[in-house]
């Protein structure tokens, strides 16, 4: 007999064309656009609207505008059935606890739950365009762009997890429709163009790959950067017929101490080699354990090789579950975490990382990484509240757990939430203790991060001195590094020196060349362009620079796509944009 199945008491479908069904089976569709509109909001809101709110930005043209919203609630009531209410001031939604909206999955659930969404890579509201609401159509087009992005980040994520169970075929469709969602994403043509090699389809793999420098070239004008070219070179790996334990663990030794050493090449290599080994004897936890080394490794230690990183924890994830080895699944989902803070992918990111706090329970070192990154991630939204007790947690796990290079990041970061929420002295105290322990673990590759804030807190204290010096050296050591990140932070604040000493001039022409090294790789820390945009725009707009006008538009949808909050006085996403917008229409 076949299982039976329930049905959900309610579904609710906004991506692609809206509907609403009901467990009998029943499709219910609203008369009015407006109604859709209105339920859209309720269930994306941040915060329960009044009706007053409701009112004027819906139905501000309406000869009673509160007869109209009124009816249009009545409507959504009668839509959703009676296991469902709306009312109060402000207006209450509350669906049924097996109710399943789209939106909601999409966001918060995992890939292959995400993947099953009927709208998955569809606009919100398609096709119900509603007239005479430009508040709502602002709102809306924000909220498009959000969950654009989330299902480009849905999609990448079903291709890696298929790819990590060899079902290369589903992966494949994943990776071209991400592709076809987004195609000047590097980190999206290296995924296809290495599935087409895994494939063995050779000819595929050089037809994106041409197909991809020429769209960079018509485009862009530019080349696309060593990601595309690292998954074009891949191949198949010959594994060796021997296998022994111990070269396995030798491998992994040698490559990780090469990596801590800088020899990140010849790291890579001998990790590369002890996962084949690994993978060859069927030792699942040494396979596990290569595979994370060799992440690690990639991600932190190879500028651009995210994506090459991303496949092996998937892999490696994958392979810790079947077995049980919960640590492992653990720390790479703290990793996983990582890797979608850094890419702005915030949802996603909080997903993972929460993850690594459940399966990681008892082992201080991955809580302390989650616990941080979780912080980071509170940072870049504007909830300093929330950051800075994240973030003092977490640095006190990292020195419980011996983890002092996790302390430092911890430190830096807390001292960035310090200054962007207003507080420039207090967070010199916490970026020069990070940059204490950086330099106490010899970890002089991170030093360019702390100095580059304590910079621009220095300034903003009104020591222009102090700041030159301190960002001056972090400037020099982040281009000895070849670290676009460290460069394109401390250039943001050099720019802002020149501007304090009366160089506008000289204060753009930083300013831009510090908004093209942060972007030099495909794999960028995404918050540090918003800051960048966002201090172009602000001095675009005292200065009346021509291109203030392109800069407001790039940060707007940037900030729409990722919900960060960037510059010092962000009480809200995207204020600086929505302001300098509002001031030049």
């Amino acid at each position: 007999m076949a299982a039976i199945i329930d049905r959900p008491s309610l579904t609710v479908q906004l991506l692609g064309h809206p509907l609403i069904d009901r467990s009998a089976g029943e499709q219910y569709e609203f008369r009015s656009r407006k109604s859709w509109a209105l339920l859209a909001y309720l269930l994306l809101s941040e915060r329960r609207p009044s009706r007053a709110q409701l009112a004027e930005m819906l139905f501000g043209e309406a000869d009673d505008p509160a007869r109209a919203l009124r009816w249009c609630l009545a409507e959504i009531r009668r839509g959703l059935g009676e296991g469902a209410s709306i009312d109060g001031d402000p207006v209450a939604l509350t669906l049924p606890s097996d109710a399943v909206v789209d939106v909601r999955v999409l966001v918060r659930g995992t890939w292959s739950e995400a993947v099953d969404l009927p709208g998955l890579g569809m606009g919100l509201l398609d096709g119900t365009a509603v007239r005479y609401a430009g508040a709502y159509e602002t709102w809306l087009i924000s909220q498009q762009r959000h969950l654009a992005a989330v299902s480009e980040a849905v999609l990448h994520e079903a291709a890696l997890g298929s790819m990590s169970t060899g079902d290369l075929d589903t992966a494949l469709g994943y990776a071209l429709r991400a592709c076809t969602m987004s195609p000047l994403d590097e980190n999206h043509q290296a995924l296809l163009i290495r599935l087409y090699r895994l494939a063995g389809d050779d000819q595929a793999a050089d037809r994106q790959y041409n197909a991809c420098r020429e769209l960079f070239h018509q485009e862009l004008g530019v080349p696309p950067g060593p990601t595309i070219d690292a998954a074009y070179r891949e191949r198949i790996r010959v594994r060796p017929d021997a296998v022994d334990a111990a070269a396995i663990d030798a491998l992994t030794e040698a490559g990780s101490a090469a990596v801590s050493a800088g020899s990140i090449t010849a790291g890579i290599e001998a990790l590369s080699a002890a996962a084949e080994l690994a993978d060859r004897a069927g030792d699942p936890q040494r396979r596990v354990t290569a595979r994370i080394a060799l992440a690690e490794a990639l991600i932190h230690g190879l500028r651009g090789s995210d994506e090459q990183g991303l496949a092996r924890l998937y892999e490696a994830d994958e392979i810790a579950r079947t077995h049980r080895l919960w640590a492992a699944v653990a720390e790479v989902r703290a990793e996983l975490g990582y890797v979608d803070f850094l890419r702005a992918r915030y949802d996603r990111a909080e997903r993972w990382l929460n993850d690594a706090l459940r399966y990681g329970d008892g082992w201080p070192a991955v809580e302390a990484k989650a616990t941080t990154y979780l912080g980071a991630i509170a940072s870049d939204r504007g909830d300093f509240n929330r950051a800075g007790e994240l973030l003092a947690a977490g640095i006190a796990q990292s020195a419980a757990a011996g983890e002092p290079r996790r302390q430092a990041y911890g430190l830096a970061m807390l001292g960035r939430a310090a200054l962007l929420s207003g507080r420039p002295a207090e967070a010199e105290s916490w970026l020069a203790e990070s940059i204490v322990v950086a330099q106490r673990d010899h970890w002089l590759a991170f030093l360019p991060w702390p100095q580059a804030i304590l910079g621009e807190a220095k300034l903003v204290q009104g020591d222009l001195a102090g700041a030159t010096t301190v960002l001056e050296q972090a400037f020099a050591r982040a281009c000895q590094l070849g670290d676009p990140c460290w460069e394109g932070m401390s250039a943001r604040a050099l720019a802002l020196v020149a501007e304090a000493r009366g160089d506008t001039d000289r204060a753009f022409e930083i300013m831009m060349d510090a908004h093209a090294r942060c972007n030099r790789l495909a794999d960028p820390y995404v918050w540090l362009e918003g800051y960048i945009l966002d201090a172009l725009c602000e001095l675009g707009r005292a200065h009346g620079h021509p291109r203030t006008t392109d800069w407001i538009d790039a940060l707007e949808v940037l900030t729409d796509r990722t919900r960060m909050r960037v510059g010092r006085a962000a009480a809200g996403r995207d204020q600086s944009a929505r302001m300098l917008r509002d001031e030049r229409d």
